[in-house]
């Protein structure tokens, strides 16, 4: 059944919180499902009140069926259990899902599903749901860019010795607060997507349906955020960064190009899909110019052919510019993160790339603290030591070189036309 009018969640899709620091946080960082999913499992068997989770790929393995098992237990002691997957990201294991987590009780929703051929069609289902978020009682959260699947498992390639490197965090205190409004924001949104039609027939017979409206309009806004005074910015200080389609289209964009061009030592970025605008190539470009240290962690061993011809079109570019770029072998890499001197650095779902920064609802989370950085930039130099640095392309020079970068700049324009994105990126 939908959702009443008179429910503010119902209408909670609004309430995507903007990036804002706030104080008294523990944050622990996680690499891989080896590290996430026990923490997680653990968190869910302790919830008294609200379970939300939301991610792009929930499979059917053993380490997802034990995810749902969780939650499944969970909603049957009494827990609400709110689950949001994306329709194109879990397409394949949908019908495994409702059997697991529906008869629980938990309330399984779908982010612009693809049921029906028609689906297909539609310019908006280039717009996915590509946040990784769990949320119990308010005050823990998980935030990164981890699937619920094996990390050894890939979709396209099967299954490996080594895991994918992937990083997440574990955060409580005050900014569980907002993730949790933005999990809640998701599964709104696609609950809603189903019942949109019937919500506005119930507001139209309506015996006041002015008032209603009037009604619905201010359940629309954001809630409003308390004022953050220095006192609550102790340390940790973190900021949840969300990218949405309706007020935070390039939030995560902006706090990237901001720390960059800020940045006096180190810019260290590990990611497997990288292709930046112009606005954010520069920033790196001139970072280096200025002595700044900038590293670059890319796919070495590639899951999407198209993924890396478009990275490799920007290396002869950053590296003359003084950028040093590593590939990393030893497995797939998935990991979005970044470090940039000594006490900034950041862990979510958003790649560097125009489906990431332009279309995709991403969330990130900014740290601020010395001792979560230097954990993070242990790790980063950890993964480079067993990467290869990139220091030459001599198959791509002149005409080569030209015709490259131009095919992959037409298709990057092309796919975002088709998404409904106009302008340079």
């Amino acid at each position: 059944m939908p959702v009443p009018l008179d429910d503010p969640s119902a209408w909670a899709w609004s309430g995507v919180p903007r990036p804002r620091f706030v104080g008294g946080n523990d944050v622990r960082l996680l690499q891989g499902g080896d590290e996430l999913f026990p923490s997680m499992r653990a968190a869910i068997a302790a919830a008294q009140t609200e379970v939300w989770l939301a991610t792009y790929i929930f499979h059917t393995d053993e380490a997802s069926r034990e995810i749902a098992e969780a939650l499944a237990a969970a909603a049957h002691r009494g827990v609400a259990v709110h689950v949001v997957v994306d329709g194109f990201g879990s397409l394949q294991t949908m019908a495994t899902l409702r059997q697991w987590l529906r008869p629980a009780g938990v309330r399984l929703e779908v982010f612009r599903p693809l049921d029906r051929w028609w689906a297909w069609l539609q310019p908006g289902q280039l717009r996915r749901l590509h946040q990784k978020l769990c949320v119990v009682d308010e005050a823990l959260a998980y935030v990164g860019g981890i699937n619920v699947i094996d990390d050894r498992h890939d979709l396209h390639h099967g299954w490996s010795d080594a895991p994918r490197l992937d990083y997440a965090v574990e955060l409580h205190g005050p900014i569980a607060q907002q993730v949790r409004d933005t999990a809640r924001a998701m599964w709104a949104r696609a609950h809603l997507g189903h019942f949109w039609g019937e919500e506005l027939r119930s507001l139209a017979r309506s015996a006041a349906p002015v008032e209603q409206t009037v009604q619905l309009l201010r359940q629309l806004r954001a809630r409003p955020q308390p004022p953050v005074g220095e006192e609550s910015l102790a340390p940790v200080r973190t900021a949840f960064v969300v990218r949405d389609n309706i007020r935070q289209r390039r939030a995560i964009e902006r706090s990237y190009v901001e720390a960059i061009r800020g940045a006096q030592q180190r810019v260290y970025i590990a990611v497997p899909y990288f292709y930046p605008g112009q606005t954010f190539r520069r920033a790196l470009r001139h970072a280096a110019g200025r002595g700044v240290q900038v590293r670059l962690l890319l796919q070495g061993k590639i899951d999407y052919r198209i993924a890396a011809l478009a990275a490799r079109a920007l290396y002869d570019e950053l590296r003359a510019h003084g950028v040093q770029i590593y590939e990393y072998t030893p497995a797939f890499l998935h990991a979005k993160v970044a470090v940039v001197d000594d006490d900034w650095a950041t862990v979510g779902s958003s790649n560097i790339d125009p489906l990431s920064l332009l279309l995709n609802l991403e969330a990130n989370v900014v740290v601020r603290d010395p001792l979560f950085a230097r954990a993070l930039a242990d790790r980063f130099d950890t993964a480079v030591e067993a990467s290869r640095e990139v220091r030459s392309q001599p198959a791509a020079r002149g005409w080569r070189s030209w015709l490259h970068r131009g095919f992959v700049a037409w298709c990057a324009s092309a796919y975002l036309r088709l998404a409904g994105i106009g302008g340079r990126y």
